[in-house]
């Protein structure tokens, strides 16, 4: 599915029955289209950027991407009575009195809990597993890290504007939450905005990245009506500031080359009552792909390009 939304224009699709509204890539703002040449050369440098302080930019990074090294696992979690909860907003700041909850997919932990996740709940459409283990890169590095990593950057940046940040999960639990909890999580806190972080494990060959949205839904405990069309504006403001801060391309293997793509079967969309998109910010199973995803550099880019759509998105 392709699109135009806010600071993003998508590239021009492979096949030219697409619609009217896929553009070229090359419409890019050059910025994004020098940090695609990075995405296809970089290397497993081992580079790994620290959480950093910088605020929110309205931009891309400057070319250089100069950042602090760190290690490439998460950061240590908080006690399980505070991991939920962030740390108290700063006083002022353009996000002040907005609440942005930031979902971690899957848990670091899931793997040794099988009976627990493979649990059914209930969706609205239907009934699915209450959570998955899932993937990971061929040097072993978890999807789990990667989002609590990236979570755990964009808490900071968020926070540095004012917003008071809350997580589904900060590795503070034995499994999960299930996705019907995250969904209530979100809604309980009555967010302004949630994000669901995750890589893909796609095939090999198969890279980019992708913002999944809200489709129209109105079944048993799932009524998506009422955030369809906030959800859309959220992500397409996510997708648009990710291809600028990091460079990447929308996906070549889902979608129609605009990076959106909308499902009805994902149990923390379909029970959302706030707005909320997930994004897969690229493919774990892919060389290159994965390069970038274990590199602690680049996850403060994915960080930083989130945040910039949901301050786009929060500010209207």
């Amino acid at each position: 599915m392709s699109y135009a939304g806010p600071d993003f224009e998508p590239p021009q699709p492979r096949r030219p029955r697409r619609g009217p509204l896929t553009v070229a890539l090359a419409a890019l703002v050059p910025g994004a289209l020098l940090g695609w040449l990075a995405y296809e050369t970089v290397g497993s440098s081992g580079d790994d950027g620290g959480p950093g302080r910088a605020t929110v930019r309205s931009s891309a990074p400057s070319a250089s991407g100069a950042l602090t090294e760190d290690a490439k696992k998460p950061s240590a979690s908080p006690s399980p009575t505070t991991a939920s909860a962030s740390a108290p907003a700063p006083a002022s700041g353009p996000l002040k009195g907005k609440v942005v909850v930031i979902d971690p997919g899957h848990n670091p932990e899931n793997f040794q809990h099988a009976s627990e996740i493979n649990r059914k709940v209930n969706i609205g459409t239907n009934w699915k597993e209450c959570d998955t283990t899932g993937t990971s890169a061929n040097d072993g590095y978890t999807e789990a890290e990667f989002t609590l990593d990236v979570a755990h950057r964009m808490r900071t940046l968020l926070e540095e504007q004012g917003a008071t940040v809350k997580l589904t999960q900060d590795g503070d639990r034995p499994y999960g939450p299930c996705v019907d909890e995250r969904a209530r999580i979100g809604n309980e806190a009555k967010a302004d905005a949630v994000v669901s972080v995750h890589a893909d494990g796609s095939g090999a060959g198969d890279r980019g990245f992708h913002v999944i949205l809200p489709g129209a839904v109105h079944k048993g405990a799932a009524d998506t009506r009422a955030i369809v069309a906030p959800s859309r504006d959220l992500g397409e403001r996510v997708a648009g500031r990710f291809v600028a801060v990091t460079g990447s391309a929308p996906s070549n293997y889902i979608g129609d080359g605009g990076g959106l793509v909308t499902r009805k079967d994902l149990g923390g969309l379909n029970l959302s009552t706030v707005p909320k998109v997930f994004i897969e910010c690229g493919n774990m199973r892919d060389s290159k792909d994965a390069a970038l995803l274990t590199s602690g550099a680049w996850r403060q880019k994915a960080a930083q390009g989130i945040s910039e759509g949901i301050v786009s998105f929060l500010r209207g």
